[in-house]
């Protein structure tokens, strides 16, 4: 008996990352870290470019910023999660410091929560990110808790789309 090879389709991406194409692209930001239990605070200034990876599975982002301390730079990877409809997201820092949680997206209101590894400590974070109806700026407000009940203000930024793309 002859045996028919049937190819199984390739699988496609949940419409629901097409939610994270509005990052992709490179994007600038200026702001200021909040005086805390990470540092005394004061400006920063950055850089951001994403782009679909993986089949557009997975957004990868990448980020330069130059702060009170140094300059320090960051890999960020998020994908779907069909089962708990939100993106888990995942950012390394070139500190060693990461953050790993996940990602609500209700129309222009993007909330990270998770948890934050730095300077030998593990924080609780929640972020939010208000951006503009046509995804050209946004305003970024984050808050960081030792105990998961006391919130203290970590960092607030602008944000907003450059064009084109800085070649790489």
């Amino acid at each position: 008996m002859a045996r028919i090879s049937v190819k199984a389709p390739a699988p496609k991406p949940e419409p629901e990352l097409k939610k994270l194409h509005a990052l992709v692209g490179h994007w600038t930001f200026k702001g200021g870290f909040k005086a805390g239990p990470l540092g005394s605070g004061g400006k920063v200034t950055g850089d951001w470019t994403s782009q679909m990876i993986l089949g557009g599975f997975f957004l990868q982002g990448q980020l330069t910023e130059k702060g009170p301390a140094a300059e320090r730079r960051a890999l960020m990877l998020a994908g779907y999660d069909p089962v708990n409809k939100n993106f888990p997201t995942q950012f390394y820092y070139d500190d060693g410091s990461r953050f790993s949680g996940v990602l609500t997206i209700t129309r222009n209101t993007w909330t990270y929560e998770g948890k934050w590894a730095a300077a030998g400590k593990q924080y609780r974070a929640q972020i939010s990110l208000m951006y503009a109806p046509d995804f050209t700026s946004g305003t970024e407000k984050a808050e960081i808790s030792a105990d998961g009940e006391t919130w203290t203000p970590f960092v607030e930024a602008e944000w907003t789309k450059a064009k084109p793309a800085p070649k790489q």
